[in-house]
């Protein structure tokens, strides 16, 4: 697949709804890659990418490329859940410029995450335990 037929792919979505942010679609398109390679990589060797699979590239994409905003950008474009990246994939099946095997299914999206979740958690801080001073005792209140 070329840009332009993915751009043209994007464009007749859009005529159809306008749900997603093009962004977004070319988000996805990045974060398929980025996972596409990351899996060759690690299993030495091309092969078709699951949704929960492409889920958790997505998601470490967005956590590298965007940071603390990924879930406020996210929201922008329209994309709130993991649900939602299943239909923008099966929407850029449907045009034929993404594949599917045949027990792919918009469900294996729906409870791979969830995303907002998974796009705040990693930048809220761990609450610090609280140690006493050294030289006083926890319970004990300082001498006047």
């Amino acid at each position: 697949m070329n840009d332009t037929q993915f751009d043209q792919a994007v464009n007749e979505i859009l005529m159809r709804e306008r749900r997603f942010d093009p962004m977004a679609y070319y988000f996805l398109k990045e974060a398929l890659d980025y996972t596409a390679k990351r899996l060759a990589e690690a299993k030495r060797g091309k092969r078709h990418v699951t949704g929960p699979e492409l889920m958790e590239g997505f998601r470490d994409h967005a956590l590298e490329q965007f940071g603390p905003m990924a879930s406020t950008l996210m929201r922008e474009w329209g994309v709130r859940e993991a649900k939602h990246v299943g239909e923008m994939v099966f929407q850029l099946i449907d045009q034929r410029v993404f594949g599917k095997q045949e027990s792919d299914k918009p469900e294996d999206f729906t409870n791979a995450m969830d995303l907002e979740s998974a796009l705040v958690e990693p930048f809220i801080p761990r609450a610090r335990k609280m140690r006493p001073r050294a030289g006083r005792r926890a319970n004990r209140p300082a001498k006047s």
